[in-house]
């Protein structure tokens, strides 16, 4: 009896866990057996490990062999463990020095003629391989560069499975191959508009750079044609740069996304799903293995949900638990996936169903009973968690046809936001919390942070009378500090909380 041993990594959500791939071979009635909780993909690896020894030059001996995946416990899915199953294998029937593959991470699909296949998921999986101490991993070529993002490992990129052999001793020829590759046009690269192509929308882009500043949730509300999806589409140029870790963190996602990850992209994503989108499409799902949805997409930047009313109500309402705790966690029989999903929500309506309702010159032709129907589809515990609601109307003709173009650019709105977050970053210092929107409300109501009661006037006022709650309480305080910290002062003033108090929800003191 002969056994080897390897690793591989199996992922749950963006987390992965060390697997132990043992191989045992014996002379019992010759069969090739998974066991430990594979998948259907992960047991159809039994005739690909086959195929690829064979032509590779490494057949397999006619004996029962079994391949056990520890923790027996754990579901493992997908075709990544193929690498892995095939060198433990090889290693248990003495073709491969069984030394040489114990301390190494094995990650790849093979072809049926000993190929390496890419994967999804690399980045999180050889991320997780740096967590728990290991310093060699072996992938696909057209993984490789990907891999070689994450820092603390050696990445060993082979074309084929005989490569993979030669690597680890096996005295065999290596054929030529032609690598498989991944298509670079496919990687998506994000388009930065500057919003001094916005006009007459100064209000606006004012309210932008606040919820920029404090990463704050926006919902903007006004006919077709006012520039609300141009507002939207603006807020990365205006976000800070992504740093080391959340870059990391964003592009860990695209690849279990499937997505080519060829660099490290500095720049937040925007993510804007169709209002047809279903609530599994938005949160993630997956019947055997979770898949990341659109707010997941959208960690470390924007979420645009343009014609919000016309999204499910369920899956708008599904959007409250990741906006408290940036969080979403994906639930199945067999298993629960957590994905982060600390991401800023804006989002855009109409007044009614057509549109015109308010409109200068413009005939709406919605009952009332429709406005009030389409309005409602935002659930009051929805529009709470939102920090900024915003009127915009169509901008007036004389302006739309002056030469002049906004009073800010892309590139200055940038400057401000990133030295208000410094700000508040500095007063955070020591907390888990960098941005004011992250910050819970009772360390801004109590404490050294507790404003005076002279500035705080107003909103314990709209609070008295029913026109806040308390959670909306909390969010104009955040709002109020973003302000202060955009202007450079120390704590929010009584102008800083009115305006704040207008932005959350139109209410004057």
């Amino acid at each position: 009896m002969s056994t080897a041993r390897t690793w591989a990594v199996a992922l749950t959500g963006v987390d992965g866990h060390l697997v132990e791939v043992e191989a045992d071979v014996s002379n019992q009635t010759p069969e090739f057996k998974i066991i430990g909780l594979p998948d259907k993909a992960l047991g159809e690896a039994v005739q690909r490990v086959h195929n690829a020894c064979a032509n590779v030059g490494l057949d397999l001996p006619r004996r029962r062999m079994t391949v056990n995946l520890s923790p027996a416990s754990l579901p493992k899915h997908g075709s990544g463990f193929d690498l892995s199953i095939a060198v433990a294998t090889l290693a248990a029937s003495r073709s491969l020095p069984g030394r040489a593959i114990r301390q190494v991470v094995h990650i790849g699909e093979l072809g049926l003629d000993g190929r390496l296949r890419p994967v999804a998921g690399v980045l999180p999986a050889v991320y997780s391989a740096v967590q728990a101490g290991f310093s060699h991993v072996v992938v696909p070529v057209a993984n490789a560069e990907e891999a070689r993002l994450v820092p603390g490992i050696e990445v060993h990129g082979a074309a084929s499975l005989a490569e993979v052999a030669v690597m680890h001793g096996a005295d065999i020829e290596v054929p030529v191959v032609e690598p498989v590759t991944v298509d670079a046009a496919d990687a998506v690269h994000a388009e930065l508009l500057d919003l001094a192509d916005v006009i007459g929308q100064d209000d606006a882009v004012e309210a932008l750079i606040v919820a920029a500043a404090g990463g704050h949730h926006l919902l903007l509300s006004g006919p077709p044609g006012a520039g609300k999806t141009m507002l939207a589409r603006r807020l990365p140029g205006i976000l800070p740069q992504l740093s080391d870790e959340e870059a990391l963190e964003v592009a860990a996602i695209r690849s279990l996304c499937g997505d080519p990850v060829l660099t490290l992209d500095r720049t937040p994503p925007l993510e804007a799903p169709h209002h047809s989108a279903s609530m599994a499409s938005l949160v993630g799902g997956g019947s055997r293995q979770a898949r990341p949805g659109a707010i997941v997409r959208a960690h470390r930047g924007g979420l645009f949900l343009d014609e919000a009313p016309e999204f499910q109500r369920a899956a708008l309402d599904a959007l409250r638990q990741p906006l408290e705790s940036g969080r979403i966690e994906v639930h199945r029989a067999g298993f629960t996936a957590s994905f982060p999903a600390r991401f800023q929500l804006i989002m855009a309506m109409n007044p009614c169903p057509c549109g015109n309702y308010g409109v200068r010159g413009a005939e709406c032709i919605c009952p009332p009973m429709a406005i009030r129907r389409y309005s409602s589809k935002l659930s009051g515990p929805l529009r709470d968690r939102i920090d900024i609601e915003l009127q915009v109307a169509r901008v007036a003709a004389s302006r739309v046809t002056a030469t002049e173009r906004s009073m800010i650019t892309t590139a200055q709105a940038r400057e401000r936001v990133v030295q208000a977050r410094a700000a508040a970053s500095s007063r955070w210092a020591g907390t888990p919390w960098r941005r004011n929107a992250e910050v819970p409300g009772e360390r801004m109501r109590q404490g050294a942070l507790r404003l005076p009661s002279a500035v705080r006037m107003p909103l314990d006022r709209a609070l008295e009378r029913g026109g806040l709650t308390l959670r909306g309480y909390d969010r104009t305080l955040r709002l109020a500090w973003s302000m202060a910290d955009l202007a450079g002062r120390g704590s929010p003033d009584s102008d800083d909380v009115g305006r704040a108090l207008f932005l959350k929800r139109g209410l004057l003191a």
